[in-house]
């Protein structure tokens, strides 16, 4: 489970950060690559303003939960300090000698 959780958080890492990359200025489309009007026949209407939040915010969702649900398990059953588990050390007194 702790493996499956682990790949799909890598694979949101890797998609938030293409997403961001993808991501133009706001003066300017992604399909400003294809000409002029292409970003208006390659995404819609509205361009990729629409279609690029939607995917940024899913991935962003995804890989917040993961990162949480992989917090929770692996600070399940560990205790909060390291000291708490280690016994303090006994002194043993010597008896002292008297002359």
């Amino acid at each position: 489970m702790t493996i499956v959780i682990s790949i799909v958080h890598i694979l949101a890492a890797i998609a938030l950060i293409l997403i961001v990359l993808l991501q133009t200025g706001r003066g300017s489309e992604i399909g400003a690559a294809f000409g002029s009007g292409a970003s208006q026949t390659l995404f819609g209407s509205s361009g990729t303003s629409g279609f690029m939040t939607r995917v940024t915010t899913i991935v962003v969702i995804v890989f917040m939960l993961t990162s949480l649900v992989l917090a929770m398990m692996y600070s399940s059953g560990r205790s909060t300090s390291s000291r708490t588990s280690i016994p303090a050390p006994i002194e043993e007194k010597l008896p002292v000698k008297t002359k």
